[in-house]
């Protein structure tokens, strides 16, 4: 039994008029079941308007089901008794690191969430340091969040949810607002903190690099989960991801345009050095049979 798991989960988004009459019902999530394990790293990848976000806000109980069920740690979140026991578990990480900084200085603000839920004032700081260094801003402390980078702020977004010990973390798109350096310092720390902290990553994005080294990856469409995967299972199936309006990463692309211009390349290749291990025996090949 997984950390998250969901059960014909059904989310409609209800427009009402003023009298509170129906006025459009919109089916965000359609009949989905999943069920992710303590400790990897799941991505979740679909165009706007798939799903995606809308189950991510499900995980921490921002939204409830209107059928079927979502449980964090076997608890129901539906059940008022859970709710907060469910998002001590299940953190979030929006996709604006300033609608989640309210601290005026750095430490502060990571010590934020941790005094909401009582934590004793000597806890309180050594989560502080323990969270600020796992996301190497430790040296930022002091600073206020309104001098940092977009990735620094991120990064202590992160630190902020990390400091009230989650056993998961849910990151909503959250690299769609900083540059290319941004992005990279983002998800080298989550993959830093679901490596060394066996910390539970649901990454939801549209970036398909983020998503190489993901334990498992899962594509949504209409509301619905339409592919499930490795990253390799996943990136195999290129005309597939199109049909879905996804894009594949860059070098992935390039080697299946390869293939179909007929170099004998297996399918699913993820980064540049996998590819290079292929291409040059090949290119050595057919230069010594030039030279012949």
């Amino acid at each position: 039994m997984g950390i998250i798991r969901a059960s014909r989960l059904i989310f409609e988004y209800i427009r009402r008029d003023e009298e509170d009459r129906v006025e459009e019902v919109n089916r965000a999530i359609d009949q989905v079941d999943v069920d992710i394990k303590k400790g990897d790293f799941v991505a979740v990848l679909g165009h706007n308007g798939s799903g995606k976000s809308t189950f991510a806000k499900h995980i921490n109980g921002i939204l409830l089901p209107t059928e079927g069920t979502v449980w964090i740690s076997d608890m129901d979140t539906k059940e008022d008794k859970y709710i907060w026991d469910v998002r001590k578990t299940a953190g979030m990480v929006f996709q604006n690191p300033d609608n989640q900084i309210i601290g005026n200085i750095v430490e502060e603000d990571v010590g934020f969430g941790p005094e909401n839920l009582g934590v004793p004032t000597e806890e309180i700081w050594r989560r502080v340091d323990e969270s600020l260094e796992a996301v190497g801003m430790s040296a930022y402390r002091m600073k206020s969040p309104n001098k940092l980078s977009g990735g620094q702020k991120q990064r202590v977004a992160i630190a902020g949810v990390m400091a009230m010990k989650p056993q998961c973390i849910v990151l909503d798109e959250p690299t769609a607002m900083l540059d290319p350096n941004g992005r990279k310092e983002v998800v080298r720390t989550v993959r830093e903190l679901n490596r060394k902290e066996g910390i539970t990553v649901l990454l939801i994005t549209h970036y398909m690099e983020e998503v190489v080294d993901a334990d498992r990856v899962i594509v949504m469409d209409g509301g619905k989960i339409v592919m499930d995967g490795t990253p390799r299972e996943i990136f195999s199936q290129v005309e597939q991801l199109k049909a879905y309006r996804l894009d594949v990463p860059q070098v992935t692309e390039l080697a299946y345009e390869l293939k179909k211009a007929g170099m004998p390349l297996p399918d699913g290749i993820l980064t540049r050095e996998e590819l290079l291990e292929h291409l040059l025996p090949l290119l050595r090949e057919t230069g010594g049979k030039a030279s012949d």
